[in-house]
């Protein structure tokens, strides 16, 4: 199992020393790292990035476009030429590094692609400017994978890419075979969408490229340890994941503010261990049997048998 959690999570005190924050990494039993571009690369070349994980027995698994100061009213559909150049240029950037650092997949959150308010923005214009520089990137860097990260609101009220239904359409209407979805279980649970459905509907079409996998109650992106709040949704969800042989980096992006990071991860790692372990006891014929047979008495002893089985 690929495993990695959100560095900015061991960025206490103003410390940001990436060795120091990947041979915690390597003790705690990780094996990937996501970084936030351009955030947490500073002035580290990527060969020397390379270098550094090499040294922590970590492989990068991607890196994640953060945007700040002018996108704030927008980044790929800007309503500036400029503005909306530059953050194609950023996603440009960020595909050289990966690609020289060792990663595979670069994921745009676009946040402050949005809107506040009625009449604020032509819906359409934005849709088609969105699709064309996706479709840029990905002719740009067709050996990478490109993938989408949604979220209903935060920053803006109303978020361009907002549900698995919007990023649908939008892998419909770009069309390109690199371009696909992460999913983070926080923002579907903000959505009100079941995370195991989106896991099936695009990880059945091959378009999964990334998991951010956390733990809420739905309102906001709480970043809670997993399987904490809604343990039998993310046993669900881990189910698809192993149908469809999913095979890159499970992201820890939660928020350990009271606890200590370190030992924070510490219990993600072994509670998704538990329950991976609890899907093997029960076994993956048997969940489909259950599924097949369309009861909700019979999904109800499915999930205490599951439970049962996590404390085996």
């Amino acid at each position: 199992m690929k495993l990695a959690t959100r560095i900015n999570s061991y960025f206490r005190a103003g410390d940001k020393d990436l060795d120091r924050v990947f041979a915690q990494f390597e003790e705690v039993g990780l094996t990937h790292v996501d970084l936030n571009y351009p955030e947490h690369v500073g002035n580290i070349p990527a060969d020397e990035m390379k270098v550094l994980l090499e040294r922590h027995k970590l492989a990068l698994n991607g890196v994640a476009l953060r945007f700040r100061g002018d996108f704030i009213n927008g980044e790929l559909g800007n309503a500036d030429p400029a503005i909306a150049r530059r953050a194609l240029e950023l996603c440009h950037d960020a595909c050289d590094y990966c690609r020289a650092a060792g990663g595979t997949t670069v994921t745009i959150w676009l946040g402050f692609d949005g809107f506040d308010y009625s009449f604020q923005i032509d819906y359409t214009r934005v849709w088609k400017q969105i699709a064309a520089a996706y479709r840029n990137v990905c002719d740009y860097a067709p050996d990478l994978s490109i993938s989408i990260e949604y979220k209903p609101y935060e920053e803006r009220a109303y978020a361009f890419i907002d549900s698995m239904g919007i990023t649908g359409m939008m892998l419909a209407e770009v069309d390109r075979p690199n371009l696909g979805v992460t999913l983070d279980y926080c923002h579907m649970l903000m959505k009100h969408e079941n995370p195991a459905f989106a896991c099936d509907i695009f990880g059945g079409r091959g378009k999964l490229f990334g998991v951010h996998l956390n733990d809420g109650y739905g309102s906001i992106d709480d970043g809670l340890m997993i399987g904490t709040a809604t343990p039998i949704k993310t046993l669900e969800f881990l189910y698809y994941l192993k149908k469809h042989g999913y095979d890159n980096a499970i992201y820890f992006d939660t928020f350990p503010i009271i606890e200590d990071a370190e030992e924070e991860c510490a219990q993600n790692i072994a509670m998704i261990k538990m329950l991976d372990r609890a899907l093997d006891a029960v076994g993956a014929n048997e969940v489909q049997r259950v599924i097949d047979a369309n009861s909700g008495t019979e999904a109800a002893a499915l999930m205490r048998r599951l439970l049962c089985a996590c404390s085996e």
